[in-house]
């Protein structure tokens, strides 16, 4: 397939990059190489795959509405995989018009380019943080989910809404996908595992928040992209069964779904660091602090629509993925 992938330069887009790459697909990649984080990181994901034959990439933001237009109408694209966002729960709180113009009027235009190109199949980033103040444990999609705990969170649950209107008025098959805690090489800076694993090697102190007790369903890069590339396969479908006097979050009359991608085993943050600890070769003080605002105590997916499904459910053991982690944040950083 002719497949875009926006945030190419991302964690996860550089990620699904190569496996589709590998596979045989044609890969349009587009990013706006902002500097949330060190853009050189995103240069180093991008030079495991950039001068692939079958790989383009372009430096665009989606919000720029007629640039992304043009660029639909010249490619007819099969596949859409939007990851392109304004990441971070705690930035939303003091930086709230990035995520405007990223998260809802970028994908804005990532909807209205798809419907007019007749896009097959539109798979978008959504998050586990839009369950709020949920507190019912596993998360489970088939739950509303109308209280947010933060305008990152909004802007995601708000994702969810927009795509279902164009899967219902215009019958764009529309995926969303709710990721929890992504890790493994080349993941984001501003991630508890970099921050962690930078303030180890540093000897200083690592801030713990919630005095330790939150707990987190990491799910391994490999695992995400693995679900991603049999999901973007399967085009969302009608649920038949649908029924509007119980409408199911998850689902739809219209071609529009909603999967949790999880590990389904949540582990506490103590419990990480301890994992880090070891295979670093330090111990570390740990600052134990109140709650962040805006954070989740916990996450936990329920992932059985996954499995029904897909046949496949995450399952990279977490000190496997950890030890993978920190080999890569030695190499990309020098360090012995």
């Amino acid at each position: 397939m002719k497949i875009l992938i926006t945030g190419s330069a991302g964690f996860i887009g550089s990620a699904l990059s190569i496996k589709l790459l590998e596979r045989g697909d044609r890969v349009i990649g587009i990013d706006n190489h902002n500097d949330y984080y060190d853009p050189a990181l995103k240069e180093a994901r991008l030079s495991r795959h950039i001068n692939h034959p079958n790989y383009s990439h372009i430096k665009i933001s989606i919000e720029e509405r007629e640039v992304i237009a043009k660029l639909f109408n010249n490619e007819n694209f099969e596949a859409v995989v939007n990851l392109a966002a304004q990441p971070g729960v705690r930035y939303s709180i003091d930086n709230p018009f990035p995520y405007v113009d990223t998260n809802i009027i970028g994908f804005a235009n990532i909807l209205e380019a798809s419907r007019l190109s007749k896009v097959g199949h539109l798979v978008y980033a959504s998050s586990s943080s839009v369950y709020g103040l949920n507190t019912k444990q596993p998360f489970s999609t088939h739950e509303s989910v109308d209280h947010p705990a933060s305008l990152y969170a909004a802007t995601k649950k708000a994702n969810e809404l927009m795509a279902h209107s164009y899967s219902s008025l215009y019958k764009l098959p529309t995926t969303g996908l709710r990721f929890f805690t992504v890790y493994g090489p080349y993941d984001r800076p501003d991630m508890a595992l970099q921050k962690f694993t930078k303030a180890i090697m540093n000897d200083e102190p690592i801030n713990v928040f919630n005095y330790g007790k939150n707990t987190r369903d990491f799910t391994y890069i490999d695992d995400i992209v693995e679900t991603l590339v049999r999901i973007l396969d399967k085009p969302a479908s009608p649920n038949l069964k649908w029924n509007s006097n119980k409408p199911d979050p998850a689902t739809s009359s219209s071609p529009y779904r909603i999967y949790n991608i999880g590990n389904n085993k949540p582990l506490d943050l103590l419990a990480l660091i301890d994992i880090l600890e070891s295979f670093i070769g330090k111990k570390i003080k740990k600052e134990l602090l109140p709650p962040q605002q805006g954070d989740l105590p916990n996450t936990y997916a329920e992932v059985d629509d996954l499995v029904e499904q897909f046949d496949y459910k995450p399952s990279m053991d977490i000190r496997k993925g950890i030890y993978n982690f920190v080999k890569w944040y030695k190499e990309y950083n020098k360090l012995k």
